[in-house]
């Protein structure tokens, strides 16, 4: 099974293939860049791998919470990328995406929403079915709050990452205090853990009709003041 993953929820632009197990990547910084860079990246990593599009099992993309002009651009270009070879599309969340890149049982994962928010979600590892399958159970589901106002998690092991916990550590760790036994910094959302995440629900008969992707904002008001950024 052969899949394409993309991801434009950060400034970095991130592309990558699952190859029947094997995680081939490309990550750049792009700033505001991202249109311009991801299609050339999804020829280059293509044709390093000897593939064409029809040869593609599915397509995934990082669908949020993130950057609200990022996160429209990995879902438009999965849907145009998927409508032309006939490809099922799935959108995996970014928050997902940063707990399958800590070595941790129990992650808090925990995105920068600007404006004193986070975008926040707590999973737990299926430890029956092992860190590469991606299987996670939802402790507490993506919701944007503010960082003192984090919700609840059960005591024991969590370890903590993303931009939120690199933004808010402070107010994070005091809201959680020995629950939070670890925080890794500088982690975030990438293409090849959306990979991970997608092969076994593609191989599981799950995504759609590229016409259905869409992003997963959790932020009502989706423009924001230059003031706000």
């Amino acid at each position: 099974m052969n899949i394409l993953a993309l991801d434009t929820s950060s400034e970095y632009c991130s592309v990558a293939l699952w190859l029947d197990g094997e995680v081939h990547a490309l990550e750049r910084l792009a700033g505001q860049r991202h249109t311009e860079m991801v299609l050339p990246m999804v020829d280059e990593l293509l044709a390093r791998a000897g593939l064409e599009l029809s040869q593609l099992s599915g397509i995934a993309y990082g669908a949020g919470p993130g950057s609200f002009t990022g996160l429209r651009i990995a879902c438009g270009l999965a849907q145009g990328l998927a409508l032309g070879a006939g490809l099922r599309v799935l959108g995996v969340s970014t928050l997902e995406a940063l707990a399958q890149a800590c070595a941790a049982q129990r992650v808090m994962a925990c995105l920068d929403a600007r404006i004193g928010e986070i975008y926040h979600a707590a999973y737990e590892r299926d430890a029956a079915r092992g860190r590469e399958m991606g299987a996670w159970r939802v402790v507490s589901p993506p919701r944007l709050c503010r960082p003192e106002e984090a919700p609840e998690v059960p005591d024991g092991g969590w370890w903590g990452c993303g931009s939120g916990f690199d933004a808010y550590r402070e107010a994070l760790e005091k809201r959680y205090g020995a629950r939070v036994a670890r925080v890794l910094s500088g982690l975030r959302p990438r293409a090849g853990e959306i990979a991970v995440l997608a092969a076994p629900r593609f191989a599981a008969g799950q995504g759609g009709d590229a016409a259905e992707a869409v992003p997963l904002y959790l932020r009502d008001k989706v423009a924001l003041r230059e003031e706000e950024r």
